[in-house]
């Protein structure tokens, strides 16, 4: 059928749809209405993007910043619309007065409290500052004038913060110390320096600053929490259990008290509290990094509420894809957990002969049991009050590296681990570590006799033949279900 020349084409219409600043700001204040905090952010920045000298935009996600705890990008945003943008958007100063605060710079923040006040008698925020400027009055001393190089402090804060977390504590440990010779009452740096001092090994020196905070300015939250984490890790239950319970009685204002109160309870198993305390802020709105969702996973599933486990979980999958298969629930097998364990103790065994090597590789790592706590401190930290079987145990993981395989010392802490369980005693590590190293050789089809044994972890042959019967004991009674 050919065309009708009468008929005449339809021609359709395209109106051009532009995705311009506006359009994104919109998409990040639903979102933000919506507590999707991360698309927020996403949204408000290709709004700024489009138009970056839009106040309105700038604070919106300086908003989003501060609740993502990016305190420092807000505050630079903020810094911007007061002083070059829009000088009278005088809640910038309400915002800003918050992230001081956050970051603990507190005359800093008190200064923009009072200047809010000032220019906003009436303001929408007037009775949330003052309550700020009421809790400032008990965290801060007006003597102390930290007004002058504020912006200098924050640097020389996120640097000291990235060392720490980069393993580089050497420079950690120079910066902070000038950090708290320039200002004596920053107590962030402290509290820093005191786990830069930990992760070195020399927990005496981290207990004294810890108790220099806890001097000058008593009820330090985070100074309790370190020092809580430090009875942890050294196995000291007694003390841990009186700072706990007085811990237990702490009812903190500020969002990063309260995170950094639920997942101290969390590394030392109270996890009742972690999930009231991080469960809390999560219901208010608070989208947390990787951490903060392991922890509340955690906290969750070890209370039985196995639907928020799994939602937090797959907040964590969504950050660090890399962590799928080490969920909680793939720890409560009894099995998995034994080997788990050997292969934690195997692997700080191996980092002992790392000059880079502290123990925050080790400390880093969830699910340690109280015999990888006490292996590391000793292995890591030399810490000598440890029981005689984490140190006999280690000197004969330590022979056996001298003079067997690699898989002969990977296979011992599997047995060691199995022995720390059942109490087993042990002594003499040269007879150990030769009788070990012998039963392994003929268990795996190596020609070896016990003199050449004998002479080579030089025992005799009475006292070979004497733990050989032992070693082979061991292996028969932890191996019965």
């Amino acid at each position: 059928m050919g065309k009708n020349p009468n008929l005449k084409k339809e021609v359709t219409k395209v109106i051009p749809f532009a995705q311009n600043g506006d359009y994104f700001y919109q998409k990040g204040i639903r979102a933000y209405r919506k507590r999707d905090l991360y698309k927020a952010r996403r949204w408000l920045q290709r709004a700024e993007e489009m138009k970056p000298s839009d106040a309105s935009i700038m604070c919106q996600l300086a908003i989003v910043l501060t609740e993502l705890g990016d305190y420092q990008r807000s505050n630079e945003l903020l810094k911007e619309i007061v002083e070059t943008l829009e000088p009278d958007m005088n809640d910038c100063h309400y915002f800003l007065a918050n992230n001081f605060a956050y970051l603990g710079l507190f005359q800093e923040s008190r200064k923009h409290a009072e200047e809010y006040l000032t220019m906003e008698p009436d303001g929408e925020f007037v009775e949330d500052t003052e309550d700020l400027l009421d809790l400032l009055e008990i965290e801060t001393d007006d003597s102390e004038d930290y007004a002058l190089g504020q912006d200098h402090l924050i640097v020389m804060q996120e640097q000291a913060r990235n060392f720490l977390e980069g393993g580089q504590l050497d420079e950690a440990l120079e910066l902070l110390e000038e950090i708290i010779e320039e200002y004596p009452q920053f107590w962030s740096a402290y509290n820093n320096l005191a786990l830069a001092y930990f992760y070195k090994g020399n927990l005496i020196k981290a207990r004294d600053v810890l108790e220099e905070v806890l001097d000058k300015n008593p009820g330090n939250l985070h100074a309790l929490c370190n020092l809580l984490v430090f009875y942890y890790y050294e196995n000291n239950q007694a003390d841990m259990a009186v700072l706990a319970a007085r811990l237990e009685k702490v009812t903190p204002i500020l969002v990063e008290h309260r995170y950094k109160l639920g997942a101290t309870f969390g590394l030392i198993g109270r996890h009742d509290l972690a999930y009231k305390w991080l469960r809390s802020l999560q219901r208010n709105g608070f989208q947390g990094d990787g951490t903060f969702f392991f922890w509340l996973a955690n906290a969750a599933y070890r209370t039985d509420r196995l639907t928020v486990a799994e939602q937090a979980w797959a907040k964590v999958l969504e950050m660090s894809p890399e962590k799928a298969g080490t969920e909680p629930w793939n720890h409560a097998n009894e099995v998995d957990a034994e080997l788990e364990e050997a292969d934690q103790l195997y692997k700080i065994f191996g980092l002992s002969f790392s000059k880079k090597t502290t123990i925050k590789n080790v400390l880093d790592q969830p699910y340690a049991s109280s015999n990888v706590r006490e292996f590391a401190m000793f292995t890591l930290l030399k810490k000598k009050e440890v029981p005689l079987n984490i140190s006999t145990g280690y000197d004969i993981a330590f022979q056996l590296k001298e003079k067997a395989t690699d898989q002969a010392v990977k296979e011992w802490f599997v047995l060691f681990s199995k022995a720390l369980k059942e109490s087993h005693m042990f002594s003499n590590a040269l007879a150990w570590a030769g009788a070990f190293g012998y039963v392994w050789s003929k268990n795996n089809g190596y020609a070896v006799t016990q003199k050449t044994i004998a002479e080579q972890y030089n025992i005799s042959m009475s006292t070979l033949r004497k733990y050989v019967k032992q070693v082979e004991e061991l292996m028969v009674a932890v191996a019965k279900p």
